[in-house]
């Protein structure tokens, strides 16, 4: 069953990291970023309205504590798609992917403000670690970054402080729910803020366009089919083990984005990939294993 569940996590992180790269031949090609966060939570919504439907036992749809955190974490999960995908299209999708990494160093320094964790000499030089590496990604002590804008590395700083937003309404709506009624939740929360910022006319546009396969695509393997295999691949799988495997995701997106997409990075570019993918997963991986 560990074995199933390593599978399942690395499948998921595998159809994220092809989802970024999907994404950005939708914004290559013109298409506004959050249309295509829309349809990616939309397709996201049915698969789990699907899965609650199969699995409705003990939902905890009653409960006022499941309802507010989960759409905390449906929040997160705008803001994650939304500054993703803002990201690929300033930068790269080598780049917005690396950056959406340091998730946990947001977990962390959250951790830290609300006292849920303890701070070390050892988790600020991991965390110094991670903003170097940010910093020889980005190039910003260059005069030209090589392609990456200000706009393109603080969008994708911001989608990882956002996916942490929806680690922790996932982690405090837990007790309250099962995992299929929380992401209900949290992608009906997502698909009504885009409501408000995308225009009808654009919707109704990408049916009319030769490109809505893609826009299908991606909210299967983004969204819809990717969290179910996570959230079912975590329950066999040791979190260390999956912040390890996760890795998956931003590396088939740069290899998307080179193989597909003609991006390339330099070399130092590769060098603090590493250093953030690196560190952290030794951040996530010594989390969950205390």
């Amino acid at each position: 069953m560990a074995r199933k569940g390593t599978v399942l996590v690395a499948m998921a992180a595998l159809c994220w990291g092809i989802s970024g790269g999907i994404a950005g031949i939708l914004l290559s090609d013109g298409w506004d970023a959050f249309v295509v966060s829309f349809f990616r939570g939309a397709i996201g919504l049915l698969f789990v309205l699907i899965w609650l439907a199969l699995r409705p036992g003990a939902s905890g749809l009653a409960n006022r504590k499941l309802w507010f955190w989960s759409v905390i974490a449906g929040l997160g999960v705008a803001g994650n798609f939304a500054f993703y995908f803002l990201s690929i299209r300033q930068s790269s999708v080598a780049v917005a992917a690396t950056l959406m990494y340091c998730a946990p160093v947001f977990v962390y320094l959250a951790s830290f403000v609300l006292k849920l964790e303890r701070s070390t000499p050892l988790k600020w030089v991991a965390i110094g670690m991670v903003m170097l590496g940010v910093v020889l990604l980005t190039g910003v002590y260059k005069n030209d970054a090589g392609g990456v804008t200000l706009i393109g590395a603080g969008a994708g700083l911001l989608a990882g402080l956002s996916y942490a937003v929806f680690i922790f309404g996932f982690k405090y709506a837990a007790p309250h729910g099962t995992p299929q009624a929380i992401l209900v939740i949290a992608f009906a929360a997502l698909v009504t803020v885009f409501i408000w910022l995308v225009e009808a006319n654009q919707v109704m546009a990408v049916f009319r366009s030769p490109s809505w396969p893609l826009f299908m695509l991606l909210g299967v393997l983004g969204a819809g089919l990717s969290f179910t295999l996570y959230i079912i691949g975590l329950h066999h799988t040791a979190p260390s083990v999956a912040s390890v495997v996760a890795m998956v995701e931003p590396v088939s997106a740069t290899l998307f984005g080179v193989a597909v997409l003609n991006e390339s990075l330099g070399g130092l570019q590769i060098v603090g990939m590493a250093l953030i993918l690196i560190t952290a997963t030794a951040l996530a991986f010594y989390s969950s294993a205390r």
